[in-house]
């Protein structure tokens, strides 16, 4: 199986596994958290007080919880009295459907417009440099580099790497920095952090739903947001065409009880016969992985180069990160993906082998 991008597909999703059964390493792991925390607010505040531009980058084609995180450290920098913008990598450059709701869209700045070597970069939600697509090489040459993630897989690329990978999302990690900036949280910033939360929880359904994540969303609702419309629209709505392949991607589903496994594929030809792009069909994974007779589900989904992106779901039984890990993708230990230019056949023998491998977890 050959990894193009060294995508950790999950970015592009909704994660429900999201630190679920982790356990803290203890104190030593706070503290390093910590420690990197405030070596990632040093470095934004240095590029506040030397009047710096400030450059935001989400994760190719991002989800809620990257682009949400991304346009709220932006908002609150703004309020900072500092030049920052956001993007991202995405052809065309555009915002996903289920997020044109999202305030402060006027800080994002196309690729090709972005400076070319800006003087702090700061990638939200990204596991690895590859992540951010085109604007990778940007991130480089720039004079600081600021990771802000949540991803167990992150390769831990920047100057500063503030990576938690028991965080609820990179929004909640978000917070803790806007909070340090000494930055109050108005109704824009709790509408980008609200989405990103509720992109990365499933809702407040997912096993990384803490009691902490609770209070922050009660901060965030305290502002006035509309919660129930964020929800709706980040989860609950779709356009009818969506409908129609949904239907037809559950028909095509297929149960192997003896790898504990159901799975489903879209090839890009279903996509464009339905008028649909790839993040509107991320949620299908959710559903696949209702199924009662499987432990891991998984969803196949082929993009323009003809590259299958890969979704893998555990219940709790199988470290799926590890095995993503292993054919070259990533993620958490029960939502992780990959990449594959091997034909579908090809790609799910790969994975079917290394599941197999896989030791399991104990209950």
């Amino acid at each position: 199986m050959t990894d193009v991008t060294s995508l950790a597909d999950l970015s592009l999703l909704p994660v429900p596994g999201a630190g679920e059964g982790t356990a803290r390493a203890g104190a030593a792991s706070d503290e390093v958290v910590g420690e990197q925390r405030d070596r990632a607010v040093e470095a934004i505040l240095s590029a506040v007080r030397d009047g710096e531009s400030v450059l935001l980058v989400a994760h190719v084609d991002p989800d809620g919880d990257s682009l949400g995180s991304a346009i709220a450290l932006g908002l609150a920098l703004r309020t900072l009295g500092t030049r920052a913008s956001v993007s991202f990598d995405s052809d065309p450059f555009v915002v996903p459907r289920s997020l044109t709701f999202l305030p402060g869209q006027d800080l994002l700045v196309p690729p090709s417009l972005v400076p070319a070597t800006p003087d702090l970069v700061v990638t939200l939600d990204a596991g690895s440099l590859a992540r951010l697509g085109a604007l990778g090489r940007v991130a480089t040459r720039a004079r600081r580099m600021v990771v802000i993630d949540h991803h167990a897989s992150n390769t831990r690329f920047g100057d500063v790497n503030l990576i938690d990978a028991d965080a609820a999302s990179t929004s909640v990690m978000v917070t803790d920095v806007i909070d340090a900036l000494g930055v109050e949280l108005d109704h824009d910033l709790a509408v980008a952090i609200y989405t990103g939360l509720v992109t990365d929880t499933g809702s407040f359904r997912y096993g990384a739903t803490t009691p902490e994540v609770h209070r922050l969303a009660a901060r965030l609702l305290a502002t006035g947001i509309r919660h129930d419309l964020i929800t709706r629209t980040v989860w609950d709505t779709h356009r009818f065409s969506y409908l129609r392949l949904l239907g037809e991607l559950l028909g095509r589903a297929r149960l192997e009880p003896e790898h504990d496994l159901v799975w489903t594929w879209c090839a890009f030809a279903d996509l464009t016969g339905a008028g649909l792009t790839l993040d509107e069909i991320e949620g299908v994974i959710d559903i696949v992985r209702t199924t009662a007779e499987a432990e891991v589900a998984v969803v196949c989904k082929q993009d323009a180069d003809q590259i299958w992106r890969v979704s893998v779901r555990s219940k709790g039984g199988v470290d799926v990160g590890a095995v993503c890990t292993q054919l070259g993708g990533g993620g958490h230990r029960f939502a992780a993906g990959l990449s594959s230019s091997d034909s579908l056949e090809q790609t799910m023998d790969t994975l079917r082998e290394a599941l197999v491998r896989a030791p399991r977890l104990p209950a």
